[in-house]
Formats: C-alpha cells, structure tokens, sequence
C-alpha cells in the first residue's frame, strides 16, 4: 500500500512536532537564579550532609542543621553543572554522606528551606566554588 500525501505530511508534522518536544525540555525545566533565589539574602549554614544528587542540570545536596533549641532541620542547596564543579576541583565523592560542611549561598525567594550554594567548606578545611548560578562568572 503506498502512503498518500496527507499521510506523508502527517508523518512529517509528527516528526516535526516531537522534535520541537524533545528539544524544548530541558530549557522549560531550567530556570534563572533570580526567578528561584535572592541575592539580597545571603546564609551560611554548617550541618551534616544527608544525601547528594550528582545530576544534571544541577547538583543539589542536603544537609541537616540544627537550630538554636537543638531542632534538626533539612536543607536542600543547588550548586552547578557535574562538569561545572569538576572545572572548580570538585570529585564525585570530594563531598560524601555523613561529612559536616559550611555552605555559603543565597536564600529561596519562596521561604523554604532551600538555596542556591556559592561555597562549600568541608570539615578539612577545603572551600570550593559551588558554581553558582547566580555568580556571574559561572558559564551556563
């Protein structure tokens, strides 16, 4: 059975539409730093890192502080890009489950207890660029 011309052009608007799809993601998923955080509102936090995400577009990890009355709160921080933070010295395992580290960084715009991190200090004393989306020398 030979296609006829409207289902060619069917096939081809298909093809067409699902390539626009697939390259409009990832730009939709990332965002700007001014859209997500506050450079106005700098933080620095020192507390126990509970789990690391080594992923694209950004890596983000998780550390438990505790506050003035001992309570034990979870944080979540954005750094860069893996090729990013391997550009600044950093390893997949440079940070590691159970280390305590001090982040520098800006506060979410929502109130939550989310960040973007500028820089890590781990307990040996080493601070790395966490290559922030809001430092303007950070290449995207």
């Amino acid at each position: 059975m030979r296609p006829t011309r409207l289902t060619s052009a069917l096939v081809a608007l298909g093809a067409l539409a699902a390539t626009f799809a697939i390259r409009s993601a990832p730009a939709s998923a990332h965002h700007s730093f001014a859209a997500e955080f506050d450079g106005s509102k700098p933080i620095t936090l020192k507390g126990i890192v509970m789990q690391i995400d080594w992923t694209n577009p950004h890596v983000w990890f998780y550390i438990t502080v505790r506050d003035e009355d001992g309570k034990a709160m979870r944080w979540a921080f954005e750094m860069g890009a893996p090729h990013q933070l391997q550009q600044r010295g950093w390893l997949r395992d440079t940070m590691k489950v159970g280390d305590v580290v001090t982040v520098a960084g800006s506060l979410a715009r929502d109130g939550s207890k989310r960040a973007n991190a500028r820089t890590v200090t781990t307990a040996d004393g080493k601070t790395l660029g966490a290559a922030s989306s809001g430092d303007s020398t950070t290449r995207q």
